[in-house]
């Protein structure tokens, strides 16, 4: 009688561990269903990788809020050179934040119906068509600026950057190094070239948006600044935009 009770017992808890494993197998597939694993993301070698720490940027420039006595002309643009450092994001790679130095210049084409700007001029406006000096056949002004470009950048195959798809917004502050004239002038004996350059009537900093898209080595890129040009009260409230092309490198 003992060795039956025994028996059922035995059973009875082998039974019980059984349908216990059963259950907790089954609880355990049920929640995999129901929040299945995180597929692992992949680690891409970015040793050898080549991602814009080069830029070198060609554009076409030109200036918002002109009054109608201010036109420009011929082929006004804009030059660039940067220096960069990226920093892949360790979430995801194709990510990255780029951060900077270098030299930018906007070379502005004036008509020559409107003679020449008169930077150095002592009034409180800076003269945009001043006619009082001498005959002008055309003038070119330049501004140039040391710039600390920051983006954040998307780039669809990290390996092979020189080759894929990539889009990159940001910004860049700048500090003014020179501005200038060359102006061609006109006199009776023989033109001659006239170079002038003073920093009185600009705005010495400048806050520029900027954006690029392309794929490999080309982006096209535009640049709007949202700073002004000129200090407040001596002229226009001109604000530069630029639409070019970018050659990245190393």
């Amino acid at each position: 009688m003992k060795k039956i009770v025994l028996s059922l017992v035995a059973c009875f808890l082998l039974g019980g561990a059984l349908y216990a494993q059963v259950d907790t197998t089954a609880a355990a597939a049920a929640a995999m269903a129901v929040n299945p694993p995180k597929p692992k993301k992949k680690k891409y070698d970015l040793s050898k990788r080549a991602n814009d720490h080069f830029l070198l940027q060609l554009g076409y420039t030109n200036w918002t809020n002109l009054p109608d006595s201010v036109k420009t002309g011929n082929l006004p643009r804009s030059i660039n050179a940067y220096f960069m450092l990226d920093f892949p994001f360790k979430s995801n790679q194709k990510l990255s934040a780029a951060l900077g130095l270098g030299i930018g210049s906007d070379h502005m084409m004036l008509d020559k119906n409107l003679n020449f700007v008169n930077v150095r001029a002592t009034g409180a406006k800076l003269p945009f068509n001043d006619t009082s000096r001498f005959d002008v056949k055309k003038t070119k002004l330049s501004t140039a600026y040391l710039e600390v470009p920051v983006e954040l950048r998307f780039v669809s195959d990290p390996e092979h950057s020189d080759k894929s798809f990539k889009v990159a917004i940001g910004f860049k502050a700048g500090t003014m190094i020179k501005a200038s004239t060359r102006t061609k002038v006109i006199q009776s004996g023989g033109d001659y070239l006239l170079k002038e350059s003073t920093k009185r009537y600009f705005n010495t900093t400048r806050i520029v948006g900027t954006a690029r898209v392309g794929v490999g080595h080309f982006t096209l890129f535009g640049t709007y600044q949202f700073t002004k040009l000129l200090k407040d009260g001596v002229g226009p409230e001109i604000k530069p935009y630029t639409i070019g092309l970018s050659f990245g490198g190393l």
